[in-house]
Protein backbone atom coordinates (compact mmCIF):
# COMPACT_ATOMS: atom_id res chain seq x y z
CA UNK A 1 0.00 0.00 0.00
CA UNK A 2 2.72 2.43 1.01
CA UNK A 3 4.86 1.62 -2.33
CA UNK A 4 1.56 2.22 -4.21
CA UNK A 5 0.68 5.75 -2.29
CA UNK A 6 4.61 6.38 -3.18
CA UNK A 7 3.98 5.66 -6.98
CA UNK A 8 0.95 8.16 -7.06
CA UNK A 9 2.35 11.22 -5.33
CA UNK A 10 5.82 10.52 -7.64
CA UNK A 11 3.18 10.43 -10.87
CA UNK A 12 1.16 13.64 -9.51
CA UNK A 13 4.71 15.52 -9.17
CA UNK A 14 6.01 14.54 -12.34
CA UNK A 15 2.75 15.22 -14.34
CA UNK A 16 2.46 18.71 -12.53
CA UNK A 17 6.11 19.43 -13.43
CA UNK A 18 5.58 18.29 -16.79
CA UNK A 19 2.55 21.18 -17.23
CA UNK A 20 4.48 23.70 -15.30
CA UNK A 21 7.33 23.31 -18.39
CA UNK A 22 4.93 22.98 -21.40
CA UNK A 23 3.42 26.33 -20.01
CA UNK A 24 6.45 28.60 -19.11
CA UNK A 25 8.94 27.08 -21.79
CA UNK A 26 12.60 27.83 -21.18
CA UNK A 27 12.70 24.59 -18.23
CA UNK A 28 11.47 27.96 -15.79
CA UNK A 29 8.61 27.78 -13.74
CA UNK A 30 7.36 29.44 -10.82
CA UNK A 31 6.67 26.12 -8.61
CA UNK A 32 10.16 24.88 -9.42
CA UNK A 33 10.76 24.51 -5.73
CA UNK A 34 7.36 23.24 -4.49
CA UNK A 35 8.23 20.15 -3.01
CA UNK A 36 12.37 20.92 -2.74
CA UNK A 37 12.52 24.14 -0.89
CA UNK A 38 8.73 25.14 -0.40
CA UNK A 39 10.30 28.23 1.79
CA UNK A 40 12.41 29.30 -0.89
CA UNK A 41 10.07 32.51 -1.72
CA UNK A 42 9.55 33.40 2.03
CA UNK A 43 13.42 33.30 3.36
CA UNK A 44 14.05 35.73 0.04
CA UNK A 45 11.70 38.13 1.26
CA UNK A 46 12.47 38.15 5.03
CA UNK A 47 15.82 38.75 4.26
CA UNK A 48 15.01 41.53 2.08
CA UNK A 49 12.54 43.02 4.26
CA UNK A 50 15.00 43.24 7.06
CA UNK A 51 18.03 44.68 4.09
CA UNK A 52 15.91 47.60 3.07
CA UNK A 53 14.91 48.61 5.73
CA UNK A 54 18.00 49.20 7.45
CA UNK A 55 19.29 50.42 3.60
CA UNK A 56 16.70 51.55 1.01
CA UNK A 57 19.11 52.25 -1.48
CA UNK A 58 19.51 48.42 -1.22
CA UNK A 59 16.78 47.38 -3.77
CA UNK A 60 17.89 49.44 -6.54
CA UNK A 61 21.10 47.47 -6.07
CA UNK A 62 19.92 44.41 -6.00
CA UNK A 63 17.68 44.80 -9.07
CA UNK A 64 20.50 45.95 -10.75
CA UNK A 65 22.47 43.17 -10.23
CA UNK A 66 20.01 40.70 -11.98
CA UNK A 67 19.83 43.26 -15.08
CA UNK A 68 23.77 43.39 -14.80
CA UNK A 69 23.78 39.68 -14.62
CA UNK A 70 21.29 38.41 -17.42
CA UNK A 71 22.70 40.99 -19.69
CA UNK A 72 26.42 39.30 -19.76
CA UNK A 73 25.94 35.53 -20.95
CA UNK A 74 22.43 35.11 -19.34
CA UNK A 75 20.69 35.04 -15.99
CA UNK A 76 23.60 32.74 -14.12
CA UNK A 77 24.73 34.17 -11.57
CA UNK A 78 27.97 34.94 -13.33
CA UNK A 79 28.30 38.53 -11.99
CA UNK A 80 28.42 37.08 -7.93
CA UNK A 81 32.21 35.02 -9.03
CA UNK A 82 35.04 36.53 -7.54
CA UNK A 83 37.98 35.98 -9.77
CA UNK A 84 40.19 33.11 -9.67
CA UNK A 85 43.47 31.98 -11.78
CA UNK A 86 41.04 30.38 -14.45
CA UNK A 87 38.98 33.65 -15.51
CA UNK A 88 38.36 37.63 -14.42
CA UNK A 89 36.02 38.69 -12.15
CA UNK A 90 32.72 40.64 -13.52
CA UNK A 91 32.45 43.04 -10.77
CA UNK A 92 35.91 44.66 -12.40
CA UNK A 93 33.80 45.47 -15.48
CA UNK A 94 33.71 49.14 -16.17
CA UNK A 95 30.05 49.14 -16.01
CA UNK A 96 30.19 47.42 -12.48
CA UNK A 97 33.25 48.62 -10.83
CA UNK A 98 32.52 50.85 -7.59
CA UNK A 99 29.40 50.68 -8.40
CA UNK A 100 27.58 47.16 -8.05
CA UNK A 101 26.76 46.27 -4.24
CA UNK A 102 24.28 44.04 -2.93
CA UNK A 103 26.44 40.67 -2.23
CA UNK A 104 26.40 40.61 1.13
CA UNK A 105 22.81 40.27 0.85
CA UNK A 106 22.94 37.48 -1.74
CA UNK A 107 25.01 35.82 0.62
CA UNK A 108 22.35 36.26 3.62
CA UNK A 109 20.16 34.71 1.77
CA UNK A 110 21.96 32.05 0.27
CA UNK A 111 23.53 30.73 3.80
CA UNK A 112 19.89 30.77 5.39
CA UNK A 113 18.45 28.36 2.02
CA UNK A 114 21.73 26.18 2.38
CA UNK A 115 20.65 25.58 6.24
CA UNK A 116 16.74 25.17 5.06
CA UNK A 117 17.62 23.34 1.61
CA UNK A 118 21.33 22.17 1.14
CA UNK A 119 22.43 22.56 -2.23
CA UNK A 120 18.83 23.27 -3.76
CA UNK A 121 18.08 27.17 -4.81
CA UNK A 122 20.53 28.28 -7.36
CA UNK A 123 22.31 32.03 -6.63
CA UNK A 124 20.49 32.90 -10.15
CA UNK A 125 17.20 32.25 -9.01
CA UNK A 126 18.06 34.20 -5.65
CA UNK A 127 19.25 37.37 -8.19
CA UNK A 128 15.42 36.96 -9.59
CA UNK A 129 13.68 36.62 -6.31
CA UNK A 130 15.76 39.37 -4.94
CA UNK A 131 14.61 41.64 -7.95
CA UNK A 132 11.05 40.99 -8.20
CA UNK A 133 10.79 41.71 -3.89
CA UNK A 134 12.97 44.34 -4.00
CA UNK A 135 10.70 45.93 -6.56
CA UNK A 136 7.27 44.88 -4.61
CA UNK A 137 9.11 46.38 -1.25
CA UNK A 138 9.85 49.89 -2.89
CA UNK A 139 6.08 50.18 -3.86
CA UNK A 140 6.20 48.32 -7.37
CA UNK A 141 4.51 45.68 -9.16
CA UNK A 142 4.39 41.86 -8.13
CA UNK A 143 4.55 39.04 -10.34
CA UNK A 144 5.54 35.21 -10.37
CA UNK A 145 9.05 34.49 -11.29
CA UNK A 146 9.70 32.00 -13.21
CA UNK A 147 12.76 29.04 -11.88
CA UNK A 148 14.81 26.32 -11.88
CA UNK A 149 18.27 28.74 -13.20
CA UNK A 150 21.48 26.99 -12.51
CA UNK A 151 24.84 28.84 -11.75
CA UNK A 152 27.44 29.49 -14.27
CA UNK A 153 31.21 27.61 -13.70
CA UNK A 154 32.71 30.76 -15.22
CA UNK A 155 32.68 34.75 -15.61
CA UNK A 156 32.63 36.69 -18.69
CA UNK A 157 34.52 40.44 -17.86
CA UNK A 158 34.79 41.07 -21.66
CA UNK A 159 31.13 40.69 -22.19
CA UNK A 160 30.45 42.31 -19.20
CA UNK A 161 32.76 45.78 -20.78
CA UNK A 162 30.63 45.46 -24.02
CA UNK A 163 26.77 43.68 -23.38
CA UNK A 164 25.97 46.41 -20.37
CA UNK A 165 24.53 49.62 -21.48
CA UNK A 166 26.48 52.92 -20.57
CA UNK A 167 24.77 55.81 -19.22
CA UNK A 168 26.19 57.70 -22.23
CA UNK A 169 24.51 55.31 -24.27
CA UNK A 170 22.71 56.89 -27.52
CA UNK A 171 19.04 55.44 -28.32
CA UNK A 172 20.42 53.32 -31.21
CA UNK A 173 23.18 51.66 -28.77
CA UNK A 174 20.70 51.18 -26.34
CA UNK A 175 17.88 49.58 -29.14
CA UNK A 176 20.91 47.16 -29.98
CA UNK A 177 22.09 46.16 -27.07
CA UNK A 178 18.82 44.93 -25.78
CA UNK A 179 17.45 43.67 -29.38
CA UNK A 180 21.11 41.32 -29.05
CA UNK A 181 19.12 40.10 -26.04
CA UNK A 182 15.91 39.62 -27.78
CA UNK A 183 14.13 42.14 -25.87
CA UNK A 184 12.56 44.66 -27.78
CA UNK A 185 11.80 48.62 -28.08
CA UNK A 186 8.91 48.33 -25.21
CA UNK A 187 11.29 45.83 -23.22
CA UNK A 188 14.07 49.07 -23.55
CA UNK A 189 11.31 51.51 -22.42
CA UNK A 190 9.70 50.05 -19.18
CA UNK A 191 13.07 47.99 -17.93
CA UNK A 192 14.83 51.76 -17.78
CA UNK A 193 11.65 52.34 -15.44
CA UNK A 194 13.71 50.51 -12.94
CA UNK A 195 15.58 54.08 -12.54
CA UNK A 196 12.47 55.43 -11.00
CA UNK A 197 14.62 53.72 -7.81
CA UNK A 198 18.47 54.39 -7.19
CA UNK A 199 21.25 56.33 -7.43
CA UNK A 200 24.15 56.87 -10.01
CA UNK A 201 27.48 58.24 -9.79
CA UNK A 202 28.80 61.76 -10.89
CA UNK A 203 30.99 59.60 -13.10
CA UNK A 204 28.26 58.41 -15.04
CA UNK A 205 26.71 62.12 -15.88
CA UNK A 206 29.61 64.71 -15.75
CA UNK A 207 29.91 64.71 -19.74
CA UNK A 208 25.86 66.13 -19.90
CA UNK A 209 26.64 68.27 -17.41
CA UNK A 210 30.14 70.11 -19.17
CA UNK A 211 30.64 68.08 -22.27
CA UNK A 212 28.06 66.75 -23.45
CA UNK A 213 29.14 66.48 -27.85
CA UNK A 214 32.52 67.81 -27.11
CA UNK A 215 32.31 71.42 -27.20
CA UNK A 216 32.93 72.09 -23.46
CA UNK A 217 28.79 72.90 -23.33
CA UNK A 218 25.93 70.76 -21.27
CA UNK A 219 23.73 68.75 -22.75
CA UNK A 220 20.32 71.29 -24.05
CA UNK A 221 18.17 68.73 -23.13
CA UNK A 222 18.53 69.36 -19.57
CA UNK A 223 16.61 72.11 -17.73
CA UNK A 224 18.19 74.62 -16.11
CA UNK A 225 17.56 74.34 -12.50
CA UNK A 226 18.06 70.75 -12.56
CA UNK A 227 21.40 71.37 -14.16
CA UNK A 228 22.26 73.75 -11.51
CA UNK A 229 21.47 71.64 -8.50
CA UNK A 230 23.44 68.34 -10.28
CA UNK A 231 26.72 71.32 -11.10
CA UNK A 232 26.49 71.62 -7.13
CA UNK A 233 26.88 67.65 -6.51
CA UNK A 234 28.94 66.96 -9.58
CA UNK A 235 31.81 69.41 -10.10
CA UNK A 236 33.78 69.01 -13.56
CA UNK A 237 36.76 67.90 -11.74
CA UNK A 238 36.73 65.08 -8.70
CA UNK A 239 33.92 64.00 -7.14
CA UNK A 240 33.60 60.91 -8.86
CA UNK A 241 32.10 58.57 -6.13
CA UNK A 242 29.03 61.42 -5.77
CA UNK A 243 25.98 60.16 -5.45
CA UNK A 244 22.75 61.58 -7.11
CA UNK A 245 19.51 60.24 -7.27
CA UNK A 246 18.02 58.67 -10.32
CA UNK A 247 14.19 60.26 -9.63
CA UNK A 248 15.18 62.84 -6.92
CA UNK A 249 10.91 63.11 -6.28
CA UNK A 250 10.60 59.71 -5.20
CA UNK A 251 14.46 57.59 -5.14
CA UNK A 252 13.33 54.61 -2.81
CA UNK A 253 9.64 54.57 -4.49
CA UNK A 254 8.97 52.55 -7.45
CA UNK A 255 6.40 54.16 -9.16
CA UNK A 256 6.01 56.04 -12.50
CA UNK A 257 7.47 59.56 -11.70
CA UNK A 258 10.79 58.84 -13.70
CA UNK A 259 8.88 58.78 -16.84
CA UNK A 260 6.92 62.61 -15.65
CA UNK A 261 11.03 64.01 -14.84
CA UNK A 262 12.27 63.04 -18.34
CA UNK A 263 9.06 64.82 -19.98
CA UNK A 264 10.46 67.63 -17.93
CA UNK A 265 14.21 67.53 -19.12
CA UNK A 266 15.02 65.79 -15.62
CA UNK A 267 15.94 62.98 -16.21
CA UNK A 268 19.60 62.04 -14.70
CA UNK A 269 21.51 59.81 -17.10
CA UNK A 270 22.04 60.65 -20.72
CA UNK A 271 20.37 56.79 -21.73
CA UNK A 272 17.46 57.67 -19.57
CA UNK A 273 16.45 61.36 -21.42
CA UNK A 274 17.30 59.63 -25.16
CA UNK A 275 14.27 57.45 -24.11
CA UNK A 276 12.55 60.66 -25.30
CA UNK A 277 14.58 62.96 -26.95
CA UNK A 278 16.54 59.94 -29.11
CA UNK A 279 13.75 60.41 -32.18
CA UNK A 280 12.74 57.22 -31.93
CA UNK A 281 8.97 57.22 -32.03
CA UNK A 282 8.26 54.36 -29.78
CA UNK A 283 10.38 54.76 -26.81
CA UNK A 284 9.01 58.15 -27.04
CA UNK A 285 4.86 57.56 -27.14
CA UNK A 286 6.41 54.83 -24.51
CA UNK A 287 7.50 57.58 -22.08
CA UNK A 288 4.54 59.82 -22.50
CA UNK A 289 2.25 56.62 -22.27
CA UNK A 290 3.98 55.36 -18.91
CA UNK A 291 4.21 58.80 -17.54
CA UNK A 292 0.50 59.80 -17.64
CA UNK A 293 -0.46 55.68 -16.62
CA UNK A 294 1.24 53.85 -13.66
CA UNK A 295 -0.69 50.74 -14.22
CA UNK A 296 0.09 50.25 -17.51
CA UNK A 297 3.96 50.82 -16.87
CA UNK A 298 3.86 48.46 -13.97
CA UNK A 299 1.99 46.09 -16.07
CA UNK A 300 4.48 46.09 -18.99
CA UNK A 301 7.28 45.96 -16.56
CA UNK A 302 7.04 42.96 -14.79
CA UNK A 303 6.14 41.05 -18.11
CA UNK A 304 9.81 42.69 -19.39
CA UNK A 305 11.14 41.58 -15.99
CA UNK A 306 10.25 37.93 -16.70
CA UNK A 307 11.56 37.94 -20.37
CA UNK A 308 14.65 39.40 -19.45
CA UNK A 309 14.80 36.80 -16.78
CA UNK A 310 14.42 34.13 -19.40
CA UNK A 311 17.51 35.29 -21.25
CA UNK A 312 19.51 32.05 -21.77
CA UNK A 313 19.38 30.37 -18.39
CA UNK A 314 21.30 27.63 -17.42
CA UNK A 315 19.03 24.54 -16.96
CA UNK A 316 18.31 20.59 -16.62
CA UNK A 317 22.05 19.12 -15.62
CA UNK A 318 24.01 22.26 -17.24
CA UNK A 319 26.13 24.71 -14.76
CA UNK A 320 25.99 24.25 -10.83
CA UNK A 321 24.10 25.07 -7.73
CA UNK A 322 26.95 26.83 -6.27
CA UNK A 323 26.99 26.81 -2.09
CA UNK A 324 28.64 30.09 -1.72
CA UNK A 325 27.81 31.95 -4.88
CA UNK A 326 30.77 33.88 -4.81
CA UNK A 327 32.97 31.06 -5.68
CA UNK A 328 32.64 27.78 -7.79
CA UNK A 329 31.91 24.52 -5.76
Amino acid sequence: MASLKLVYTLTIMMSFLSSALSSWGGGLFPEFYQFSCPQANEIVMSVLEEAIAKDPRMAASLLRLHFHDCFVQGCDASILLDKTSAFKSEKDAGPNKNSIRGFEVIDQIKARLEQVCPHTVSCADILALAARDSTVLSGGPHWEVPLGRRDSKIANLKKANTNIPAPNSTIQNLITLFARQGLSEQDLVALSGAHTIGMARCVSFRQRLYNQNGDNLPDATLEKTYYTGLKTACPRIGGDNNISPLDFTSPVRFDNTYFQLLLWGKGLLNSDEVLLTGKVKKTKELVKSYAENEALFFHHFAKSMVKMGNITPLTGFKGDIRKNCRRLN
